[in-house]
Parts: C-alpha cells; structure tokens; sequence
C-alpha cells in the first residue's frame, strides 16, 4: 500500500490532472474522495503544519459556502477547520500527502517535491 494519499475531487480538472502526474511518476496513491469522506480535524490541523500555511490558505473563499458561513479571512484557525470539516467543499484541492509532507497540487507539478 502506498504511502501517499491526495485528498481529491474527480470533478476538479486540477485534481484529476494531480493524479494523472502522480500515476504517470510511478506513484499509486491512496485516493480520498474528501468531499465523501471529509478529513477529521486533527487531519485538518496535521495538513496545515505540514504545508506550513495557515487554516485560511487552505480554504476556498471564493466558494459561495464560505460567504454564506459567516467566516472571514481573519477568522480563527478553530473556526476554519470546523467549517472544513462541516463542509469539505471548502478544502482547497487537491492535496497530496506524503508522510509528514504535504502540497497541494496549484499547479500540479508542486507535488513532485515531497515524493
């Protein structure tokens, strides 16, 4: 089994294109529709340390759930990934995961770094 993970979306072009590259490296991922099977929140808070950003880097703000959810980009990290995990469209995708290393795949070549 394989030690990398990518958060995907089948229907983000992104997404799919971050496969096709990870499958075309010689790398099986495990493959997390996380739209079905949101991450938890102490997923949430190990991706972020590992991406080295804040909550709010990995949320969607244009995403019309975020206006409607009352958040902002100067709330808390709590809130944000509480959002996340009650609404997992917010996640920014997709997101490669490879042991304690993480990227996500804007453009998809930034994951080639941490295989």
């Amino acid at each position: 089994m394989s030690d990398v993970k990518i958060w995907h979306n089948p229907r983000c072009s992104k997404s799919r294109a971050t496969l096709a590259l990870l499958l075309e490296n010689g790398v099986e991922p495990v493959v997390l529709d996380y739209q079905k099977t949101p991450p938890s929140a102490e997923e949430l808070q190990q991706v972020i340390k590992a991406l080295g950003i804040s909550a709010i880097d990995l949320v969607r703000v244009a995403e019309t759930a975020f206006k409607e959810s009352n958040l902002t980009k100067n709330s808390s990290d709590a809130d944000l990934i509480k959002a996340m995990v009650a609404t997992p469209k917010l996640i920014e995708r997709p997101v490669v995961i490879n042991g304690t290393k993480a990227a996500i795949g804007r453009p998809p070549e930034s994951v080639l770094e941490i295989l």
